[in-house]
């Protein structure tokens, strides 16, 4: 009896009987990995998980991923899945800034002291955690990166500074990776031409003018090297990754005019600067880059990774279009690493929940200038609490709970039914009280869908899961039709329960918005800055503006919601450039306007 009741409970909730759909690999930034809380402001009881500066590879068929300051790093087979490996040999502070190098699939190298100077290890097994360190102490090897070309000889690159250049040093790879003399500035910020090296959150600030360039990279392809540079500060919206092109190792470089390659200012979580471009066994190319989070610290950052390619002019580019929404899997056939097409379900749902000592908007542009705003509680007509901030796709404002334990939870009721295909939990650090990479820490949960609020079901069951997600990205094993959703917490890290974002993904039974119309670009007197305005599109939750160097090089997206005018600084002065907008919501994507010259 119980089992037919069941049955005929799943009839009801998907409204139709369907064939079991066949869901492919997906994933979401930021990264569903299990980020390690840092030491870096300890001292004063400021404690939050971090993810930065990755250094990934392919060595003999499978991936590495190393990551500043985790005290180990990462294993993947498919690029979507990692597990973390504790080395048995590692710098005490952990690495700062990594590089790592595949060399010919017989030896992995890296370097990463976080003193700046140190060994050079290498292992011909990561999987085992045993490195050796080289005989010899280097100076100038902090957000270096270590490259070794096709003819054996080694660069380092190296720069962290928003005075000083990237700068480059030969090493004798057969003999210890000693200094061989040979040393060259390479290339430096030039922020009166290219606006998107500016300094600043939107590429502005009241008093500071120069922008960081750290974060070297080197990528070759067809002969020619790809010199990338992060700019303009870590925790920024604006963080990205530029090129420079050479003919070798060397240089003389090139700015490469789409710049830059790597940029993501809009969305749920912003920035994809400081990264590194690695090359899939089949030939695909990624990049993983950094995203700012900056609420607990503008130290508080998180991974992403993009698809990336070469256009037949050898401009690099990377694919971040709804960046943060679900993208399909490293390992698929056709569009690895492009939007899935799930839309977000959960925008303004409306939230309530079971208790709440707190709901903050918190942000920081440096660890000691913070903004801070309290949202007062407030309970709807049933007199339950209401959370404002759980569906409004920002991370840096966040719930917390009274308690941490299994009476707590949250629940959404979204605007219409929809189709859910996955979900995004993302879990806040608020006074964790954790300062380093820790054993045993784990999120346990449960999540139950139902179409009336009363009758539920579970579709996710991590009740007795060691597994430790704070940013849980979870595809269900078949879609189900719901408009509500309930978060059940069992048990995570820290005192208290704290959550910055239930994200719901599938897709609508409505209509996708119409076209824009009415978009207009606007260059200023000073031509880095163009302003943007359309009008608004009944049912949009936002827009995607594209834009790039020619009507079919739009490489560059930023996703807004809700807004209809864009203030954007990151143009270069004497670049010409093409505009294109389009509408969204969760039922689809609207048709793109025609692109606008400017």
């Amino acid at each position: 009896m119980k089992q037919l009741i069941t049955i005929l409970f799943v009839f009801l909730l998907s409204s139709e009987v369907q064939a079991q759909e066949v869901i492919p690999q997906t994933y979401c930034n930021p990264l569903d990995i299990d980020y390690t809380y840092m030491v870096y402001n300890s001292a004063r009881n400021i404690s939050y998980r971090s993810g930065a500066d990755p250094a990934v590879i392919e060595f003999r068929g499978e991936y590495y991923m190393f990551v500043t300051r985790s005290f180990g790093y990462w294993h993947s087979k498919d690029l979507v899945n990692w597990e973390f490996i504790k080395p048995i040999q590692w710098f005490f502070e952990g690495s700062n800034a990594p590089t790592a190098f595949n060399y010919k699939d017989s030896l992995v190298y890296f370097a990463g002291d976080p003193a700046g100077y140190g060994s050079i290890l290498y292992t011909d097994d990561p999987k085992s955690g045993k490195w050796t360190p080289i005989a010899s102490i280097s100076n100038n090897i902090q957000d270096s990166e270590l490259f070794i070309d096709d003819d054996g000889q080694a660069y380092l690159y190296w720069g962290s500074s928003n005075v000083h250049p990237i700068r480059v040093k030969e090493l004798n790879r057969d003999d210890r990776f000693l200094e061989t003399g040979v040393r060259k500035d390479l290339i430096n910020l030039v922020e009166e031409k290219y606006g998107w090296e500016r300094f600043g959150e939107n590429n502005f600030h009241p008093t500071l003018k120069e922008g960081y360039m750290e974060g070297a990279s080197m990528t070759k392809y067809k002969g020619k090297y790809y010199l990338q540079y992060a700019a303009p500060g870590t925790q920024f919206n604006v963080y990205g990754d530029g090129v420079y092109i050479g003919e070798t190792p060397l240089g003389p470089f090139t700015y490469m005019k789409n710049n830059p390659m790597s940029f993501k200012p809009g969305g749920f979580t912003n920035g994809a600067g400081h990264g590194i471009t690695m090359k899939q066994t089949n030939g695909q190319f990624w990049h993983f880059s950094t995203m700012a989070l900056a609420s607990n610290s503008h130290w508080e950052r998180r991974l992403c990774m993009f698809p990336t390619y070469f256009d037949e002019e050898g401009l690099m580019h990377s694919n971040t279009d709804y960046g943060d929404y679900p993208r399909f899997g490293a390992n698929h056939p056709t569009n690895a690493g492009q939007h899935s097409g799930w839309m977000l379900l959960s925008y303004r749902g409306k939230t309530t929940v079971s208790s709440s000592q707190m709901q903050i908007r918190k942000s920081t542009s440096t660890d000691d200038d913070y903004e801070i705003t309290e949202i007062p509680l407030e309970k709807n007509s049933d007199g339950e609490l209401i959370s404002m901030v759980l569906t409004d796709e920002s991370p840096k404002s966040f719930w917390v709970a009274e308690a941490n334990d299994d009476k707590q939870w949250v629940e959404i009721e979204m605007f219409n039914p929809g189709k859910i295909y996955a979900l995004q939990l993302n879990f806040h650090d608020h006074e964790s009280g954790i300062y380093t990479r820790t054993n045993g820490l784990r999120h346990r949960f449960t999540i139950e869908v139902s179409n009336d609020g009363k009758s539920w079901i579970t579709v996710v069951d991590r009740a007795k899961s060691y597994e430790d997600a704070p940013n849980a990205y979870i595809t269900l094993n078949q879609p189900v039709m719901a408009r509500y959703v309930r978060y059940k917490n069992i048990e995570v890290p820290g005192k208290n329960l704290a959550l910055s974002e239930i994200r719901i993904f599938g897709t609508g039974l409505g209509k996708k918005p119409g076209k824009v119309t009415g978009f207009t670009v606007k260059r200023d007197e000073d031509p880095r800055d163009a302003r943007l305005s359309w009008n608004p599109v009944k049912g949009a939750q936002g827009y995607n503006i594209r834009w790039g160097i020619a009507p079919d090089k739009l490489y560059s997206s930023w996703l807004i919601y809700e807004d209809t005018s864009l203030l954007m600084r990151c143009l270069t002065s004497d670049q010409t450039y093409y505009f294109s907008i389009e509408a969204f919501n969760e039922n689809g994507i609207s048709e793109r306007t025609k692109t606008v010259e400017r």
